[in-house]
């Protein structure tokens, strides 16, 4: 085994690896940037080397500024993780040329996989069933549109080079052709420096199937069966399971060893992963998966399969760069049991996914899970890295049981004042469809109205106006009418929570987990976080007139438009102002059917957080 090891990657990568090598009692050692100093995983190491300013191309994708730090330190193997450089052939190469362990695939089997056309061909040369459609050299737009006419509508045009939902275009009509190949070949020239494409048949109903391998110097190779990639947005996992539902024995036994098959047909050593799509229309069938892509490096995902067979899949890649065999061969194997992983980011599903950057004053992680996380309280989420803020993994012994852990899991997230989306995870861990594995990459899609409510519900209000009447038991509740802190369940008062003003009942015994965190009140509701507040005078004035609906600035910033004016009827939903802030806009939506009532500001005016912008009154019927 190496005596040392440099962790060419950060955050939760970082710590991971860092956790198996020092079981193994290997020196560690970090690279870290100017952004990355005070994470956990700088300390955790043994030995820490920064690298550079924060922007990726000036520290964890400069070769030269890594393999400086290598030889600086005296490390004998370098791992880069799953993501960064971990899968380039020619870092790879200089890593191996400098006389150091290279703990990652070969850079012949990277380069053979690293572009998808060259890989099917590969694939097909080894047996594997590739989707249908076209991946030859002639680029010409008019035999491209031939052989997406060949494989007839809808197809999906893929840059060759692609990764990462990039370089990726559906076309349903042949008309559409040539505006959306033109369209994905700028985008691929833009993100990988070639515009060369391929055409695949579009499948209606695709599940994301990926199977787990592992090969070493001696010729073994096996599988760690299979993981469940299905739910996406914009080809970005969300969730992961194993195994994948609805597989039967004998499917999996046919895509697992297609998967050791590609492997083999690269001469690959070290962990890999085989990805393969599926026509789930009619189930998952044999003769309806495909191969897709074969990622050449451990995946984000590889907890869950850890959680199914009980291996550390770390340690098994540290003994094969090591030059030792597989710990396992085929048959002993097992798996045991169901995993889901859900992957934490700093983003605003409620305004588009719009990532979230800034200081964790307030992070509470799941307990009795196992957690993955490159952050603690009081660090910061910067613009300049994947948003990932902690990867929650459960295990059960079916997909019932830990699904139900993985409902908990998420409901008991809180993090503040940065957004997440604890909430979103946890409504789609509960929601009956996906329970019930009715599941495919458009999952997301077809159910945002109801994973992404706008919002709070009745108890959610009726837990904001518990907890404050508990933390504010004398003083401002006084003054609101129909409040009494001792009174019935009945009992009722004007609270703030989120952009708005509600009446919610005060309910003795109600379970409620809220926090203060500087000036701000933080309720906590399944995975959500509402700041909570009581209306100031002027509120409490304005609503005297407005029924239910005063509408306040969700931030400090400029009104950019307005769409009402006094007296207008408007819809649940409609568009009444635009508030911008740190160059992101926020539109202000009528809370219910009725009139426009007090509107105090107008395009140009400056706001305030929580100021009254606009009112809107029920309509008596």
């Amino acid at each position: 085994m190496m005596e040392s090891l440099l962790i060419a990657n950060r955050g939760e990568i970082a710590r991971r690896i860092i956790r198996t090598a020092k079981t193994l009692g290997i020196r560690t050692i970090a690279v870290y940037s100017e952004a990355d100093a005070g994470l956990p995983f700088v300390a955790e190491a043994d030995e820490a080397v920064a690298i550079g300013p924060a922007p990726a191309r000036e520290s964890y994708l400069s070769q030269e500024r890594i393999l400086e730090a290598a030889r600086k330190t005296g490390a004998a193997a370098i791992h880069p993780g799953y993501g960064f450089l971990s899968e380039n052939a020619e870092f790879a190469e200089a890593v191996e040329n400098a006389g150091i362990i290279w703990v990652g695939a070969p850079p012949a089997a990277i380069r053979a996989m690293g572009l998808k056309d060259a890989a099917k061909q590969l694939m097909q040369a080894a047996g594997v069933p590739v989707t249908p459609g076209y991946m030859g050299a002639d680029q010409s737009e008019e035999r491209l549109a031939a052989e997406a006419d060949a494989t007839g509508y809808p197809v999906l045009i893929k840059a060759v080079a692609g990764g990462g939902g990039k370089g990726m275009r559906r076309v349903d009509r042949r008309q559409d052709f040539a505006e959306l190949l033109a369209s994905c070949r700028r985008e691929a020239a833009s993100s990988f420096g070639d515009d060369r494409v391929l055409i695949e048949h579009y499948i209606a109903n695709p599940r994301h199937i990926e199977v787990q391998i592992f090969a070493d110097r001696f010729g073994n190779c096996v599988h760690l069966f299979e993981r469940d990639c299905s739910l996406q947005r914009r080809h970005q996992k969300v969730i992961e399971e194993a195994p994948a539902p609805g597989l039967d024995a004998a499917t999996r036994a046919s895509i697992c060893e297609a998967a050791v098959s590609a492997a083999k047909a690269v001469n690959y050593i070290g962990a890999g992963t085989i990805e393969f799509i599926a026509d789930a229309s009619e189930g998952l069938r044999p003769d309806r998966i495909w191969f897709m892509e074969m990622n050449t490096r451990l995946q984000v995902e590889h907890p869950v399969t850890e959680a199914i067979t009980g291996e550390d899949l770390v340690l098994w890649q540290l003994k094969v760069a090591a030059g030792e065999p597989l710990p396992k061969a085929q048959d002993d194997i097992l798996m045991n049991g169901w995993a889901f992983e859900a992957r934490l980011y700093a983003e605003n599903p409620a305004a588009g996914y719009l990532p979230s950057i800034g200081r964790l004053d307030h992070l509470r992680l799941p307990q009795n899970v196992r957690v993955d996380s490159g952050v603690e309280e009081g660090n910061e989420i910067t613009a300049f890295y994947d948003p990932m803020i902690a990867k929650i993994i459960v295990h059960g012994p079916n997909r019932d049981a830990a699904l139900a852990r993985l409902t908990r899991a998420c409901e008991s997230i809180e993090v503040w004042p940065v957004k997440s989306n604890a909430g979103l995870l946890a409504r789609i861990a509960a929601d009956a469809d996906f329970r019930g594995a009715k599941l495919d990459t458009g999952f997301l899609d077809r159910h945002g109205e109801t994973l992404l409510p706008q919002e709070p519900d009745e108890t959610t209000i009726d837990r904001a106006a518990t907890a404050l009447a508990a933390k504010e038991a004398t003083g401002p509740w006084s003054a609101l009418a129909g409040l009494r802190i001792a009174g019935t369940s009945d009992s009722r008062a004007r609270v703030r929570v989120g952009d708005h003003l509600y009446w919610g009942h005060v309910r003795p015994g109600l379970d409620t987990n809220a926090v203060r965190s500087g000036d701000t009140v933080v309720l906590f509701d399944g995975g959500n976080a509402w700041p909570i507040g009581l209306p100031v005078a002027s509120e409490v004035e304005a609503h005297q007139g407005a029924g239910d609906g005063a509408i306040l600035s969700p931030m400090p910033g400029l009104v950019i438009s307005v769409d009402v004016a006094e007296g207008d009827r408007v819809a649940k939903g409609d568009r009444l102002l635009t508030v911008e802030a740190m160059k992101m806009e926020h539109t202000l939506r009528a809370p219910f059917d009725g009139i426009v009532g007090k509107l105090p500001v107008s395009v140009g005016t400056r706001v305030s957080e929580n100021q009254l912008v606009v009112s809107v009154t029920k309509e008596e019927h």
